[in-house]
């Protein structure tokens, strides 16, 4: 069986906006002796887009319509309709996604990109895509070491570390090249958290002043250290901890990271010298640039020229948010597709008793009532040394225990497992409910809880089904 479909990666960022068309080939890697396993063998980026200029109304207003404009006009250049599209994912990053409308921009987005494109955004994600778009993945895997991305924007710096193939820590600061804005050499925009960190290593910076390229180089110089800070090539001082998005998290402690690739619009002017013209972009991208360079901290590990640069969270988009659930999978497919399903997760210390384990399902589920009713929801578990026949049973029987709300709901019962289980699963509970309940149950999906899944209608002859996982968290001021 060999199948492609067509996905699509639209990124709306600080600076810039842009697509790409990619095709997921779909190919069954099992033997003809063993049950069927179908992966996504290659994708294959087909079309980019013109990179534009984001367009906004006003400093906390996204332009929707020259937005919508922007998606189709590029839609008809790259000879695609909303219809074509299998999967993929609109999203809105880095300060951007602080704008008053930026969730109303991705819904009305996602509706006219194609059924089955998502609304995404969040830092985290961000941080997994722009990683995996630059390649830092596979240098990871074949390199056999641990590598972090430093995707550096206009708003944001997203940071991905992977070892060995394995994402083993995300985090993002508020550290970017649009963070201050020039115009016709005078300061039109200094976010607060910079002119904090300014302030306290004794620069005063505010709007009005003159662009002094020696203090600007400074306050630059400073942001670059605290990217050296989050990834452990230094001390954290004490105003570290302030410049992460939405009060976020550092890098858990204890990775060794040995190689750095940087991705994101100022990554060009990491890797190589400007022309001269600081403000060319009407900001201190350029400047930014050359003091992560030129700092010494971050020179300590290996640099490693990204596969993408500017381009790397949208191709990351385009051809890594989908995932395949097949071969193992029980579903109805009169109930699909499902778009926008919140995610409740039993915890894997919850799963090693039953009782534990249903007790999880029905409290977190009375947190997804509307006068008094349940919504759709996806329950999500690893599915962990139950593979046997008595423990599916039991398992089930703890399933409809949990879920009893769910069952007597008109919604399916939507289970995520992570090992292969979700046939055998499926099917028990099926005749344990004696058909009377609609159930679809996917595995091989790792899933959080409080993030949002869609799946799709079925592809590969009805084996398998597109998975996206996504979370629809916006920053916050």
């Amino acid at each position: 069986m060999h199948e492609e479909i067509l996905s699509v990666g639209v990124d709306i960022g600080t600076s810039t906006t842009q697509l790409v068309f990619s095709r997921l080939i779909i190919e069954n890697q099992a033997t003809s002796f063993t049950a069927p396993r179908i992966n996504i063998v290659e994708k294959i980026v087909e079309y980019r887009s013109d990179i534009y200029m984001t367009p906004l109304k006003s400093p906390t207003e996204i332009d929707a319509e020259k937005i919508k404009r922007i998606v189709k006009d590029e839609y008809a250049k790259a000879g695609h309709q909303p219809k074509d599209i299998s999967t993929g994912a609109v999203i809105i990053t880095g300060e951007t996604a602080r704008k008053e409308n930026a969730n109303e921009v991705l819904s009305a987005l996602s509706d006219m990109a194609g059924d089955f494109v998502v609304a995404t955004a969040g830092p985290d994600l961000e941080s997994v895509l722009a990683a995996r778009g630059a390649g830092t993945d596979i240098y990871s895997k074949e390199r056999r070491t641990v590598v972090a991305n430093l995707d550096v924007g206009g708003g944001t710096t997203n940071i991905g570390v992977y070892e060995k193939g394995k994402l083993v820590g995300v985090c993002c600061l508020d550290i970017g090249g649009r963070l201050i804005k020039v115009e016709n050499g005078i300061i039109t925009y200094v976010f607060h958290k910079i002119s904090d960190l300014a302030q306290k290593n004794g620069i005063k910076i505010n709007v009005g002043d003159k662009a002094d390229t020696a203090v600007l180089s400074h306050i630059c110089e400073l942001m670059a250290d605290q990217l050296a800070q989050a990834i452990g090539c230094k001390q954290m001082d004490g105003s570290h901890l302030s410049l992460y998005t939405n009060d976020g998290k550092p890098l858990p402690q204890g990775i060794d990271i040995k190689a750095i690739t940087y991705s994101g619009g100022v990554a060009d002017y990491v890797y190589g010298q400007s022309d001269g013209n600081v403000f060319r972009y009407g900001d201190i991208g350029v400047i930014l640039g050359e003091a992560i360079r030129k700092n010494k901290d971050l020179a300590k590990k290996e640099l490693l020229r990204a596969v993408e640069t500017i381009r790397a969270t949208v191709v990351g988009a385009g051809t890594h948010t989908t995932e395949i659930s097949g071969s193992t999978i029980s579903y109805d497919r009169k109930k699909l597709p499902l778009k926008n399903v919140p995610i409740i997760r039993v915890s894997e210390e919850e799963e090693k008793s039953l009782e534990t384990f249903e007790k999880s399902i029905r409290t977190q589920l009375a947190l997804y009532k509307q006068d008094g009713k349940i919504e759709q929801v996806a329950i999500a578990f690893t599915g962990t040394g139950r593979t046997g026949f008595n423990e599916i049973q039991a398992l089930a029987e703890a399933v409809i225990r949990g879920a009893q709300e769910v069952i007597n709901s008109p919604f399916p019962l939507l289970l995520v497992i992570e090992n292969d289980i979700a046939k055998a699963l499926g099917q028990a509970i099926l005749v344990k409910l004696e058909n009377r309940k609609d159930v679809v149950c996917i595995d091989g999906i790792a899933a959080v809880g409080g993030d949002y899944i869609d799946v799709g209608e079925p592809i590969g002859a009805g084996s398998v089904l597109p998975v996206v996982v996504k979370t629809l968290i916006f920053n916050s001021l």
